[in-house]
């Protein structure tokens, strides 16, 4: 048999291979859209999977796909490295105080400006070009994210005299309302909101993603709640990934220190959730592309799951 058949022939099976493999992947994923259909899913968007292009093109055709086969994805976004740009640009200083970023009323009005137009535009754009159509919010259209500002205290270690922190304009959210979002269930939108509250006063603050994420996830009682971070999930103590978790489980790492810094309050909001309605809740790695489509559409899953106790 000379080179060039053998080569024809070796394409052919390579192609047969491939084929079968998509065909078994499809089947292996019918299931889990016929369980989630008609269901809604919020996904917060953020970390490295916002600030690679390609990631940022994926994750948006995967919204377009979930929509398509019958599901009603939210899509609550971050922003703040495209923030602290911004700020560097216009040399305003800018301070954190326990991982919060204490904001000024300069501030808030590039927080505003960045998160609810640039970045918000971008990711509906994103969509808009996937063949989807997605359309962009925060949380100060049609009042959708009624906010507080947000009350912190922290220990003096020297005195042990707790003080309260003054944040500027970062808030809680205290209401959110859900029938701005049911508009949109039964059409082809997909709405993207920018964690911006407002006040009853009417002032602007800037609300944490996955805050914002999880108190939209229990106002709309979303089937499943998504926090694309920039880790696998959550870690045990030999640094394996827990693909399963209940509410005791989680409050036991962070009381041994298995769950420190940051993944702390990401925890805590993914277990308010659940004690509110929402089913389960899924810190996933949005670097790994098509993250959320492998943890929906596949047995195996991917991060960690956080279910009720």
């Amino acid at each position: 048999m000379n080179e060039e058949v053998r080569s024809e022939e070796e394409n052919s099976e390579s192609n047969a291979y491939r084929t079968l493999a998509r065909a078994k992947v499809l089947s292996e994923a019918l299931p889990y859209m016929r369980r989630y259909n008609g269901q809604t899913i919020v996904v917060k968007y953020g970390g490295h999977a916002m600030g690679d292009p390609e990631l940022a093109r994926l994750f948006a055709q995967d919204m377009v796909l979930l929509k398509q086969v019958g599901m009603n994805p939210i899509v609550v976004h971050g922003g703040g490295p495209q923030i602290g740009q911004m700020l560097k640009e216009l040399n305003i200083q800018s301070e954190f105080v326990d991982g919060l970023r204490v904001t000024d009323q300069q501030t808030i009005d590039v927080v505003e400006m960045v998160l609810a137009g640039k970045i918000n535009k971008e990711i509906v754009s994103n969509i808009n070009r996937a063949g989807g159509v997605s359309v962009g919010l925060c949380g100060k259209d049609a009042h959708l994210i009624k906010a507080r500002k947000l009350q912190r205290t922290k220990r003096d270690p020297e005195s042990n005299i707790e003080k309260v922190l003054d944040l500027g304009f970062v808030g809680e959210p205290v209401e959110v309302n859900p029938h701005v979002l049911d508009c949109f269930i039964n059409t082809d939108i997909i709405p993207v909101i920018a964690p911006i509250g407002v006040g009853e006063d009417g002032q602007t603050y800037n609300i944490n993603a996955d805050t914002a994420a999880g108190a939209i996830a229990q106002a709309v009682g979303a089937r499943r709640l998504y926090m694309l971070t920039d880790v696998k999930g959550i870690l045990d103590a030999d640094k394996q990934l827990v693909r399963d978790a209940d509410i005791d489980s989680i409050n036991a790492m962070i009381a041994d220190g298995t769950i420190q810094g940051g993944m702390i309050p990401k925890t805590e909001t993914c277990m308010d959730a659940v004690r509110n309605g929402v089913e389960a809740a899924v810190i996933v790695d949005g670097r790994a592309p098509h993250a959320v489509l492998l943890e929906l559409f596949t047995e195996r899953g991917a991060g960690t799951m956080i279910r009720g106790g």
